[in-house]
């Protein structure tokens, strides 16, 4: 073979793998382009009043919003507001992670025991009469974990009792507003919508102006039926139920309760309480 053949033969096997790469790059922009495409399906960008279940919800919205509420009745925010009102510091934590005591004692702080037991716990009702400045991680299944996810997005924590109070301080942040109701989870660790946390959605939303997304119209929509009626809704929902048969049906009356407290639990990270995040007490 000639040097002239050699050389034409390299050329076309360069011209192969250009034509290849150049072929891969337009399938890797189709691919983000793709991706991003349906990304947006889900963010409901055209509306300023947004709202969705669970993790998920937390990963579409929170980087596009302005702030973020995180609502999970029963129980994680119903405590969350109950403590912050008494002055208490909430460090949320993943739950069922073995590394909690470690990191309470890092950040000073009591670890919240198992719901039922002798001390500070998931259970509203343990913590009406906490002392003013405890610290104390609340490690939570649903409303924990969602807080972590947040991100640099300001987050609040809300629930039935101060459902006015949160919405009229998430408007100070911005027209963009997510709120996210936490749901359950199936003992396979599957999503559960929870009637719970949609009626607490649709409590905050009703008192935020703006363009309201279908799922938060929906959301607005289950608290308005319900709104006469949510205590006794609340105690026939199947969380409600499932508290009750273990014998907490005073966290489910102190959930229930509308509109009675002006505290707006804010996640925050500073210097005066380690630089962890932590719900503190905030009045409006």
């Amino acid at each position: 073979m000639s040097l002239f053949e050699q050389y034409i033969i390299k050329l076309a096997e360069k011209v192969v793998f250009i034509n290849n790469l150049f072929n891969n790059l337009f399938y890797i922009k189709y691919l983000f382009l793709q991706l991003i495409k349906n990304m947006t399906y889900y963010n409901q960008t055209n509306f300023d009043i947004r709202c969705e279940w669970g993790k998920k919800g937390v990963e579409q919205l929170a980087p596009i919003s302005d702030v973020i509420i995180i609502v999970d009745i029963l129980s994680f925010s119903t405590c969350i507001e109950i403590a912050n009102n008494r002055g208490v510091i909430i460090f949320p934590y993943d739950y069922k992670n073995e590394s909690a005591q470690e990191f309470a004692k890092s950040v000073n702080a009591k670890l919240a025991t198992r719901r039922g037991g002798s001390g500070y716990s998931l259970s509203p009702a343990s913590l009406i009469h906490i002392p003013e400045n405890t610290r104390l991680v609340l490690p939570s299944p649903n409303g924990s974990s969602l807080s972590l996810g947040t991100g640099k997005t300001p987050t609040l924590a809300g629930c039935l009792r101060n459902c006015r109070s949160v919405a009229l301080a998430a408007k100070n942040y911005g027209n963009c507003i997510a709120v996210i109701p936490a749901g359950e989870k199936w003992h396979d660790g599957s999503l559960r919508p929870s009637f719970e946390d949609l009626i607490g959605a649709g409590a905050i939303i009703n008192y935020l102006p703006g363009n309201l997304s279908p799922e938060a119209q929906v959301a607005l929509a289950a608290y308005c039926h319900a709104q006469r009626n949510i205590k006794d809704l609340l105690k026939q929902c199947a969380s409600g139920i499932e508290l009750i048969g273990k014998g907490f049906e005073q966290d489910v009356n102190l959930a229930a309760e509308l509109d009675v407290s002006n505290c707006i639990p804010t996640l925050t990270s500073t210097l005066s309480i380690l630089l962890d995040k932590a719900y503190i007490h905030q009045v409006g």
